[in-house]
């Protein structure tokens, strides 16, 4: 990743669904404008997010407010629908905000994409966790294989801040 500690996020266009299923924009800084969040957990039913990433933060969901955490994002290189459709598979409530970032511009600004063609994918977003207060990184881990979710997991992330 590019991206490092102390940086503050690049302004990018991040795409959702709302309560009325129309599409909306939204800027990843607005996101998080005054807050603490969590961000990351690429791979929209993708074995390990499915099965790993996306449920341990649900799961850890109060531990994180505890923490002082506003918000968890979770960012896919998905669009809209799926990131909703995969919300609603993991029961993610309002708990986690799903957000599609289908043109890769976050990815690639951040420096997370990675070439999974090999595999049928494309490019894709390695996994990741960062911690950002008002814009700014405070804590950020990258799995060295996007298989892999030690680092980044919710335990090990939270356990850590």
């Amino acid at each position: 990743m590019r991206i490092n500690i102390g940086d503050k996020l690049p302004n990018s266009e991040l795409f959702y669904l709302d309560q009325n299923n129309d599409v909306k924009k939204i800027d990843v800084l607005d996101l998080c404008k005054g807050k603490t969040i969590i961000l990351g957990m690429p791979g929209a039913f993708t074995k390990t997010c499915s099965a790993l990433h996306l449920p341990g933060y649900i799961k850890n969901y109060e531990l994180a407010i505890k923490k002082g955490i506003s918000k968890i994002i979770c960012i896919a290189v998905n669009d809209p629908n799926v990131m909703k459709a995969w919300g609603e598979n993991q029961n993610a409530g309002s708990k986690i905000f799903m957000a599609g970032d289908p043109f890769l511009k976050f990815t690639k600004a951040i420096g997370a994409e990675v070439d999974k063609s090999e595999k049928g994918l494309g490019i894709r977003s390695n996994r990741y966790t960062m911690l950002v207060e008002n814009g700014e990184i405070k804590k950020v881990e990258e799995e060295k294989e996007t298989a892999s979710c030690e680092l980044s997991s919710a335990e090990s992330f939270l356990k850590s801040i």
